[in-house]
């Protein structure tokens, strides 16, 4: 781990505007381990990728242990336990000397500022406000739960207490404001910035032509874990049932871990063995073969049941030009401007959502229209725009 030297001078301009900012060292840390992938993960290696691209120096601290595949920058705690957290399981360190490693981490960095995600949770990214000589610090927010657990209502008084060093908080959505609001101090400094994209690297991907859809053929497209329940590929196989019978030659690409898990889902529906051979289980793939796996697609569908604060896959989707189905979670009618930009449908709805994707196959202009007004909607969340709406939070933060 590399150390810096605490005497240096800080080198921000607190009063300088995003744009005229000097260069920063910034901690940032992670509640969650980078051994398994997550939105939350993902959204802060890229960005900051994105900080160290403009001149910043950034370091990342997370539980867990390091892996090949990780940036230089990010740090581990070397350890970390599972449990069961919204829907899904989280990979978290907490208990031992993990205080003592992350405040260590910290004051080791000499950082300008540090910038903690999800706080409220039990992991590493809760040490930090504890210390008495830590650097300014901002919070994000990402956790969208409802209705509010009886468990983070039992200490809500505790962490309003606890989050009070914070000077200011960012909220990815709506959604993840309504949850953070139980139990953020009331004189913290607030701002709604969302999850960003590349939206260049989505919209300059070259089609796999093995996955392309055509006008006899469509491919229909859903990406998630298949042995999360709330991903809601139950919905999605349910819904393709449906499709099949009308449409026998429209294809299903499914990307994402959990292929054992989506067999048995097919069993439990009842799927025949024609339904099976239009099923094409990609796994897991990289960041570029997302890319192409959006750019191929007919139209993509998220059929997710609950507990998503914003829904990046949307973004990423439309970032592709590429049709959107999406299930009316709160979080999702935020994105598509209350279907604006994509087709929603009754959230746990199969029938429902087999029907948008019978109108779009039947529609080719409805599909171009969603397409375009997908495109221009996902510029809101380029990282450039939100990169700079991040920095603004900094400079608040140092003035």
């Amino acid at each position: 781990m590399p150390s810096f030297d605490r005497n240096t001078p800080s080198s921000h301009t607190a009063s300088g505007t995003a744009g005229q900012q000097d260069a920063l060292r910034v901690g940032i840390i992670c509640p969650y381990s980078f051994e398994t992938p997550g939105g939350v993960q993902n959204h802060i290696r890229d960005f900051a990728r994105q900080l160290r691209r403009r001149g910043h120096e950034v370091q990342v601290f997370a539980p867990g242990r390091r892996t090949a595949d990780m940036p230089q920058y990010v740090h581990t705690s070397n350890s970390s336990f599972a449990i069961p957290y919204n829907g899904s399981w989280a990979h978290l360190s907490y208990f031992l000397n993990a205080g003592h490693t992350t405040r260590k981490w910290v004051r080791d960095g000499g950082f300008d500022i540090l910038h903690l995600h999800e706080p409220e949770t039990p992991s590493l990214s809760h040490k930090p406000l504890v210390m008495h000589d830590a650097p300014p610090m901002v919070a994000t927010f990402h956790a969208s739960i409802e209705p509010y657990p009886r468990a983070l209502r039992l200490f809500t008084r505790y962490l309003r207490n606890y989050l009070s060093p914070l000077r200011e908080a960012i909220f990815v959505s709506e959604s993840a404001q309504k949850t953070a609001e139980h139990y953020l101090p009331q004189q913290v400094g607030i701002q709604t910035i969302p999850n960003g994209i590349e939206c260049d690297f989505y919209r300059r991907a070259e089609p796999n032509p093995q996955w392309q859809g055509s006008p006899e053929a469509p491919t229909i497209g859903f990406l998630g874990r298949m042995g999360e329940a709330r991903k809601g590929f139950t919905v999605f196989a349910q819904a393709a049932k449906i499709v099949h019978e009308a449409f026998p030659s429209a294809r299903f690409l499914v990307a994402g871990d959990g292929q054992e898990d989506g067999e048995k889902t097919l069993d439990a529906i009842g799927a025949d063995k024609g339904l099976r051979k239009c099923f094409e289980f990609l796994g897991r793939v990289s960041d570029a073969d997302k890319a192409r796996f959006y750019r191929s697609l007919s139209m993509y569908v998220a059929p997710q049941t609950g507990g998503e604060s914003f829904g990046i896959v949307l973004a990423e989707a439309m970032a592709a030009g590429c049709p959107v189905i999406a299930s009316d979670l709160d979080a999702f009618r935020a994105v598509t401007e209350e279907g604006s930009s994509a087709a929603l449908f009754v959230n746990r709805d199969a029938n429902d959502c087999a029907r948008r994707m019978t109108e779009l196959i039947e529609d080719p202009a409805r599909r171009q229209s969603l397409s375009q007004a997908g495109s221009i909607r996902s510029q809101s969340f380029d990282w450039n725009t939100v990169v700079d709406e991040v920095l603004e939070v900094y400079a608040k933060a140092l003035s």
